[in-house]
C-alpha cells in the first residue's frame, strides 16, 4: 500500500493515490457510505491508521473519482474511528500534493485552483507558487452556517453553553474558561475528556440533524477555544478540536475554522476584509476570512447566516511509504490502545 504523507499545521494527512479495491458509488458521498459498509475498504483504513503504522490521532484520505468533470478528483477522508464528511487540513494537504505531484498542472508563479469533491460538497484549494515552490494554500469551503446558540449541555464540571455550526461537518463550540480550562498542553487530558462529553451529549439531538442530507447528520467534534480578543484586523482565538470519538486535532482544524468563521460572522465580529487569526493547541496557525454570503436552500426556507469561508494554511511532505501486511502477522491490520 503506497502512500504520500503530509502534515498541515502539525496534523498528519496520509494520502492514498491509488486504492487497490473498488469503492463503488456514483458520487463521493455514496462512496463514503460504501466504504463504511465494506470490510475490504475498511481493512485498508485500519492498516494505515492503527498502530504500528499509524497512531490514535492519525488522519488520511483515499483518492477517488470526482462526481463530475467539474472537479480534479474526489476524496474520502478517514481517521481512527471511520470516515468524516469534511477535512480542511486534508484539503490543504491535498492541494499541495496535487501541485507537487503534477496531478494538477500549475503555473511556476501564481495561484492554481485544485477542485475536489468531498462528502459534504465541492471545495477548492487555491495553491500559491513562487518560483515553482508551493508557499501557501487558501481553501474555499462549502457554505457554512450557525445552527443554534446557547445550548445548555450537562458535563462532569456542570452545565455549560455550546454553540452549534456547520462547516462541512457539525461542530459544537465551547469557551475553555466555561470549563475552568485553557487551551494549553497542560490541560490536554481534561480538554479531550470534556470535548468528548459535549460531542456525545449533542450528537443525537434534533439540532444535530442536517436539514438536507442525513448522511451529514451528527456532531463531528467539539471546538474548545480561548478568546484572545479583537483588533481592527479581526478576532484572535486559540482552539483545540476534539473530533470523532476523542481524537485531538494538532492543527487549528480547517472545517472547524469554517464553523467558527460562520459563528463569528453571524455575531458581527468577522466582517468581509477582516481576518480570524486561529491558533492551535500546538501553536500552529490558520487564517480565516469570509469570502461572501451564501444561499443554502433547506426546502421550505433558506438557512440564515450562511457564508463561504476561506481558510489559509500550508502543508509539508513528511514521507512516502510502501506499507505491507505480512499474512503471518498476528496483529493483522493493527491495534488500538486508546
Amino acid at each position: 500500500m503506497r502512500t504520500v504523507d503530509y502534515h498541515t499545521a502539525g496534523e498528519p494527512f496520509r494520502i492514498v493515490p491509488e486504492v487497490p479495491v473498488d469503492i463503488a458509488g456514483a458520487t463521493v458521498a455514496e462512496r463514503r457510505v460504501f466504504a463504511q459498509q465494506s470490510g475490504d475498504v475498511d481493512a485498508i483504513r485500519q492498516l494505515l491508521v492503527r498502530e504500528p503504522r499509524g497512531h490514535a490521532d492519525m488522519y488520511g484520505g483515499f483518492i477517488v473519482p470526482p462526481d463530475d468533470d467539474g472537479a480534479d478528483f474526489g476524496v474520502l477522508f478517514w481517521h481512527g474511528d471511520g470516515y468524516s464528511t469534511a477535512c480542511g487540513h486534508g484539503t490543504i494537504a491535498l492541494g499541495v500534493w496535487a501541485v507537487q505531484s503534477g496531478r494538477v498542472a500549475a503555473a511556476t508563479d501564481g495561484v492554481t485552483p485544485v477542485t475536489m469533491d468531498v462528502p459534504s460538497g465541492r471545495v477548492v484549494a487555491h495553491v500559491r507558487c513562487e518560483a515553482g515552490v508551493v508557499t501557501g494554500v487558501l481553501f474555499e469551503n462549502v457554505p457554512s452556517y450557525p445552527v443554534a446558540r446557547g445550548i445548555e449541555v450537562a458535563t462532569s464540571v456542570g452545565p455549560v453553553e455550546a454553540d452549534l455550526a456547520f462547516g462541512g461537518a457539525l461542530y459544537a463550540s465551547v469557551e475553555a474558561k466555561a470549563l475552568g480550562l485553557s487551551v494549553v498542553p497542560a490541560d490536554y487530558v481534561r480538554l479531550l475528556q470534556l470535548g468528548r462529553e459535549i460531542k456525545w451529549a449533542l450528537n443525537d439531538s434534533r439540532l444535530a440533524r442536517h436539514p438536507l442530507d442525513d448522511r451529514l447528520s451528527g456532531v463531528y467534534g467539539t471546538i474548545i477555544y480561548d478568546d484572545l480578543g479583537d483588533s481592527p484586523e479581526g478576532p484572535h482565538q486559540r482552539n483545540v478540536t476534539v473530533f470523532a470519538d476523542g481524537r485531538i486535532d494538532r492543527s487549528p482544524c480547517g472545517s472547524g475554522s469554517a464553523a467558527r468563521i460562520a459563528l463569528l460572522a453571524d455575531a458581527g465580529r468577522l466582517a468581509p476584509g477582516q481576518v480570524l487569526t486561529h491558533d492551535s493547541i500546538a501553536g500552529t496557525r490558520f487564517l480565516g476570512r469570509v469570502r461572501g454570503p451564501a444561499s443554502v436552500d433547506a426546502g421550505s426556507s433558506a438557512i440564515r447566516g450562511a457564508v463561504i469561508p476561506e481558510v489559509e494554511g500550508m502543508a509539508y511532505r513528511t514521507g512516502e511509504h510502501a506499507f505491507v501486511l505480512d499474512p503471518d502477522d498476528p496483529i493483522g491490520t493493527g491495534l488500538v490502545l486508546r
